[in-house]
């Protein structure tokens, strides 16, 4: 569809390019591929730079990208699904199908080599691990002791070696809670739990289920848990350099390359910028043939006890949002006032992002998808999101 015709200035758009572009040149990034349509249809879309500039090789229309944590949407996803067909109440305690978490303890005080605990007072729910109020946390934070036990049982970016995700969902109920369950927001392994879920009550793998409910129902063909050795189309992975320079990440760019033991619900997805266009045209439509629509209106209001914003109850640490003016739904953050965080969105629109500095926005009011591409770790380390955001509205001209 041409600009015009769909409410934006094109000379407008070409300044996210420029702007993005920048971010290439001076070699903070070494690629990008950027999405923006409206109403289903593709408005605008540019590629940038390289997807491995150690090969040369150039950001094409169907680079692999590593989604990392906007893999937690889909699986969120594949809980509905199942939650649409009456297997489980938001409210159940999922202890009921997972039963290691029957007796939690939260974390008191103390050490990492002498943690206090108490019992937990309220059980785990489903919403707890949709809406990371669980009290799970990650290992690679390194804000809290229980982060630190979390990796003292061998959990810091990836999943402990040689576990499958039962035995990493035993191991993360035997380790203690950032806090009460429901009482605030902290961000962790609870999609990762919620993956698990879904493999237990659907009685299939989480891989298969996903594949066969989501994945080929929308024809993404090219998103998965990992690629052949040497596949041509991945991006290589990146981190930040001495020099503020982009340095190649193999060590952990690697794991794309291997089937993984314990699929990562929260975090494990590879895809391409089409694929994951098909998955946010579902939601934009309402659900599409996938959900139904008023599933998805349910999932993308504000969760939070008290419809309080995520400043109100985050626990600090890394996340892929900010938190002012942010509530958070059933798998994605969802703006409440954009006020506060100065940054214009539609209230209402709600989103993730990964760690490897991708995001997605989906605005119902302005029927707008948006999605960026790119490869360095961590997310943090540029204000790539909040200026994606203020390029993109600003070229709204209706």
């Amino acid at each position: 569809m041409a600009p015009e015709q769909a409410g934006f200035d094109a000379r407008r758009l070409a300044r996210l390019d420029a702007h993005f572009a920048r971010y290439v040149d001076d070699g903070r990034l070494a690629g990008w591929q950027l999405a923006i349509a409206r109403d289903g249809k593709v408005v605008h879309t540019s590629v940038y730079g390289q997807r491995d500039a150690e090969a040369g090789l150039p950001v094409e229309p169907d680079t692999l990208w590593r989604l990392y944590s906007m893999t937690k949407p889909v699986t969120s996803v594949a809980a509905m699904l199942l939650w649409e067909e009456g297997c489980f109440e938001l409210t159940d305690p999922i202890a009921k199908y997972l039963p290691e978490f029957a007796d939690v303890r939260v974390y008191d005080k103390g050490s990492s080599g002498q943690p206090f605990t108490v019992p937990a007072a309220e059980p785990i729910r489903v919403w707890h691990l949709l809406t990371h109020t669980s009290g799970l946390t990650y290992g690679f934070l390194n804000t809290s002791v229980v982060d630190a036990l979390y990796r003292k049982a061998g959990y810091d970016l990836a999943m402990k070696p040689g576990a499958d995700l039962a035995e990493a969902s035993r191991d993360f109920a035997a380790l203690p809670l950032l806090f009460q369950p429901g009482t605030a927001w902290g961000y962790g392994v609870s999609t990762d739990v919620l993956g698990r879920l879904v493999e237990v009550v659907a009685g299939v793998p989480l891989v298969e289920f996903l594949r066969t409910r989501i994945l080929e129902p929308l024809g993404m063909a090219d998103t998965s848990w990992s690629v052949a050795p040497g596949e041509p189309r991945m991006a290589a992975l990146y981190v930040p350099g001495p020099d503020g320079r982009r340095t190649r990440f193999d060590p952990v760019g690697k794991a794309a390359f291997e089937e993984p033991l314990a699929p990562s619900g929260g975090g494990g997805l590879i895809s391409t910028a089409a694929d994951y266009q098909r998955f946010m045209n579902m939601l934009l439509a309402r659900g599409g043939a996938l959900l139904a629509p008023r599933t998805v209106d349910f999932m993308t209001r504000n969760h939070l006890p008290g419809n309080v914003d995520l400043d109100t109850l985050q626990t600090g640490g890394f996340a892929e949002t900010t938190f002012e003016g942010v509530g958070f739904g059933l798998g994605f953050a969802v703006v409440r006032d954009s006020v506060p965080a100065r940054v214009f969105s539609s209230p209402g629109t709600y989103y993730w992002g990964g760690a490897a500095s991708t995001a997605f926005w989906i605005d119902p009011v302005e029927r707008l998808t948006v999605a960026f591409y790119t490869q360095l770790l961590p997310s943090s380390t540029y204000p790539i999101r909040p200026q994606l955001r203020q390029l993109v509205y600003s070229a709204l001209t209706d």
